[in-house]
């Protein structure tokens, strides 16, 4: 009874003490993020693909400054907001992971931290669904955020468009290193059709269905947690016996990038 005992603590949509973090719906599906810092009032803004929508979030914290626009990746329902964000607010960092971003005026590197007012954010290369995908990693003392674009969804990830099953699973592999209780803030509203595909995998994984009851109640499911998608996502659980036997047959055995390869394609054929 795990999902229920937890589903609180792991499902709310914000952060407490110094550092808030706000959804903002965009488009059909999209999340764009604002990450507050409540010490120093700076504000960053992740994937700003509908501007005015984001600013209109931004003008319920008064007395908040935008200092950084932190895009996941070059695809336009993520960076296609950049240039005109940047018209209203010249001279505003904005991060990518290469030139291919739309007004990208800082290439991060893995692992540099940028600052937004005390916060320091990490960048984690995430490379398959494009190859500049990066993660955003921030922690608030025990507080943990990571921001996951189109590299992982709640109970699901992103179609492998540039990279290889193998580069989707060491990008799997990054995220599940962080610890279980960070906050997994993703880039689409997808999780109901992911959990169908879930149970679809693991038909017994009760973790699945409990998710899929409390999913079904609720409008927003954003954030996740690192813990959760151990437990719910079938592209993190890749390895599991349970996977693998219901993927490849009973008692078949394969390396984890083959059955990522597999689970992807039936995903893509759902």
């Amino acid at each position: 009874m795990l999902f229920t005992h937890v589903s609180k603590r792991l499902f709310s949509t914000s952060l407490s003490r110094k550092m808030i973090i706000k959804p903002v719906p965009c488009l059909k599906d999209n999340y764009a993020y604002l990450l507050l810092d409540q010490k120093t009032h700076q504000a960053a803004v992740v994937d700003p693909v509908e501007p005015e929508k984001v600013l209109s979030a931004l003008s319920q914290y008064p007395g908040y400054k935008l200092s950084a626009i932190l895009t996941t990746h070059h695809h336009w329902d993520h960076a296609g907001g950049n240039a005109a964000l940047l018209e209203k607010f010249p001279g505003l960092p904005c991060y990518g992971g290469s030139s291919n971003v739309e007004a990208a005026n800082h290439i991060v590197k893995n692992e540099d931290p940028v600052k937004v007012g005390d916060l320091k954010v990490v960048p984690l290369e995430t490379y398959c669904h494009t190859m500049d995908h990066i993660c955003y990693y921030v922690q608030d003392n025990d507080q943990r955020a990571v921001f996951t674009g189109d590299c992982i969804f709640s109970s699901g990830c992103g179609r492998f468009f540039e990279g290889t099953p193998a580069d989707m699973w060491k990008s799997i592999s990054t995220i599940a290193k962080l610890p279980d209780n960070t906050q997994v803030y993703f880039g689409h509203e997808y999780t109901i059709s992911n959990l169908r595909f879930a149970q679809h995998v693991e038909p017994e994984n009760r973790e699945i269905q409990e998710k899929m009851a409390w999913a079904n109640r609720t409008a927003c499911t954003t954030p996740s947690t690192i813990q959760n998608e151990k437990l719910t996502n079938p592209f993190f659980r890749v390895e599991s016996d349970s996977v693998q036997d219901n993927v490849l047959g009973q008692g078949k055995r394969a390396s984890a990038e083959e059955v990522l390869g597999k689970v992807r394609q039936m995903k893509d054929n759902f």
